[in-house]
């Protein structure tokens, strides 16, 4: 009976921690730098902790690169209106976020545009600060 409580106790911790260990904050963003994207949506993740956005966009050489674009919880996103298939691939969006410290093509999001013109909601609330 010791047994199965220990193998179930140590089982639900490792699937605890792995859920922490998946939820990052922002560290790794530069809050001090705005960037400004213009692409084509290659894949939209309506998912949690983070929302995701695969976006490619054509540098000045015109060379293609992937960027991948995090936003907030679905939950969040929700209340500002965002729906499952509010993107798809095709898409053409500019966004603006904060860029990576370590340069990698990725961003956290604070402005999403609709080539139409539209401006989808990044609604962050005090809970998101730091997150």
């Amino acid at each position: 009976m010791n047994t199965k409580f220990a193998a179930r106790s140590i089982a639900a911790l490792l699937l605890i921690s792995g859920a922490a260990f998946a939820h990052h904050g922002a560290a790794g963003y530069d809050s001090n730098k705005l960037t400004t994207l213009k692409g084509t949506v290659t894949e939209f993740r309506f998912q949690n902790p983070h929302a995701q956005i695969f976006l490619d966009v054509k540098d000045s050489s015109g060379k293609v690169q992937n960027w991948i674009l995090e936003a907030v919880g679905i939950a969040t996103l929700s209340r500002s209106g965002w729906t499952k298939s509010v993107l798809k691939p095709g898409d053409e969006i500019t966004v603006s976020g904060n860029p990576a410290k370590n340069a990698s093509p990725s961003m956290r999001l604070t402005k999403v545009v609709l080539a139409s013109g539209k401006e989808l909601g990044l609604e962050r609330g005090e809970d998101y600060a730091g997150q």
